[in-house]
């Protein structure tokens, strides 16, 4: 298809060094998909918070990317900021804050994200509500579902449409609802509506076997993986480092070295956005040749990183595969 602005800008003026990489990896994630790939988009850092559903939900409509993963924070901040974006607080001068403002935020409760602060009470509480009865319904029942599960159960309910604040076009969380995209959330616990979860369970009042789990969570990755790897296979970008990229990976290895599951496929495509640098022992830092050493990379695996900032990156490349 002819690209637009975007893509051609792109493509005239990165020429070298990470520029290059960028449209390099773009190429490669179009030429992947364009050859019957499928793809998995793992999301580390705050990117929710920095709106990346702005770009990505555009990807996940056209079908640009079939699985994600994300930490438990970028799960609810899509929604944080779909129902309570008025409320936000930029922060323009947070490298000048003074540890008494910070404190000053927490007693009007804002919770800092780099330049952005979260509203505890119409972003955290207002989905806490909701929640609640979502969890101690199911709990009553005896029903055990995922994260995202229970997130989509949220937005099918309906009881979120009152609040939005920002166009439901720019939510990745509504996108990836209505296609019923499967999502990946290692470590859920980690997360504002983890940490509840986990007080209702210390008071009693729901267990904690509800949410289904890591092992569980492991588990349906591996499923999904076997289902859907045939082919050109499924390629792996990856947005900033952590557990969202860690634990997916890990998934290839596992189901060839500890099941004896020979014919697994390596991931077919690699690209990690991230800042962290290269070395001795940083895993978010590693190049990816390190990969092909634990079995997740081939030799031949088109292999790129881009040593920059994923919230100036990603939407670029999405631009790009989105010909914009």
């Amino acid at each position: 298809m002819s690209k637009g602005p975007i893509s051609q800008f792109i493509t005239h003026n990165y020429r070298h060094f990470n520029a290059a990489a960028l449209v390099d990896a773009a190429k490669a994630y179009e030429a992947h998909m364009d050859a019957g790939g499928k793809m998995m988009i793992t999301l580390g850092g705050a990117m929710s918070t920095a709106e990346l559903g702005i770009s990505l939900a555009e990807m996940i409509r056209q079908d640009k990317v079939q699985i994600i993963t994300c930490t438990g924070a970028n799960l609810e901040e899509d929604l944080m900021n779909l129902v309570a974006h008025s409320h936000y607080k930029r922060v323009p001068h947070y490298r000048d804050l003074t540890p008494e403002q910070e404190r000053e935020l927490l007693d009007n409760h804002l919770n800092r994200v780099t330049d952005t602060c979260i509203p505890e009470e119409e972003a955290f509480r207002r989905l806490q509500g909701h929640m609640e009865k979502i969890w101690k319904e199911a709990d009553a029942k005896g029903e055990r579902y995922l994260p995202y599960e229970f997130m989509y159960k949220l937005i099918r309910s309906g009881v979120l449409e009152q609040y939005y604040e920002i166009d439901p076009k720019n939510s990745w969380m509504l996108a990836a609802c209505e296609k019923n995209l499967p999502i990946i959330v290692p470590g859920w616990e980690d997360s504002t509506m983890g940490n509840i979860f986990t007080s209702y369970v210390i008071k009693g009042e729901m267990k904690a076997s509800t949410v289904k789990g890591g092992i569980e969570t492991m588990i349906f990755l591996c499923d999904w993986y076997k289902q859907n790897s045939g082919g050109k296979g499924v390629g792996f970008f990856q947005i900033g480092g952590g557990i969202s990229g860690d634990f997916p990976i890990c998934c290839v290895p596992m189901m060839y070295q500890d099941l004896g599951w020979e014919e697994t496929p390596f991931w077919a495509y690699f690209c990690q956005i991230s800042d962290s640098t290269t070395s001795y022992g940083s895993y978010s830092g590693a190049v990816p040749n390190e990969k092909i050493t634990w079995g997740k990379l081939d030799v031949d695996t088109p292999k790129f990183i881009v040593e920059s900032d994923a919230t100036i990156v990603a939407p670029l490349m999405f631009a790009y595969i989105l010909g914009q």
